[in-house]
């Protein structure tokens, strides 16, 4: 992502053109959008995990996890 981010800066620097820049971002947010939802399905598993082993309920956990999700949207 930092890659692209940074091609996308040097796309605009030599003044490429605008169609061209424009896709790139797309890119970008769909690299960071798959790396929040990884993320968040890890600590899901975890946190679910660890209600569950302590005979605890784990609605509130996947709450904040869907919570997470929207917000990042």
């Amino acid at each position: 992502m930092e890659g692209q981010v940074r091609g996308v800066i040097s796309m605009m620097e030599r003044e490429k053109n605008c169609r061209e820049v424009v896709t790139q971002p797309t890119a970008i947010r769909s690299a960071v959008d798959g790396t929040v939802g990884l993320m968040v399905a890890s600590n899901l598993e975890e946190c679910v995990r660890l209600e569950i082993e302590q005979g605890h309920v784990p609605d509130h956990v996947i709450k904040e996890a869907v919570d997470l999700l929207v917000k990042s949207r």
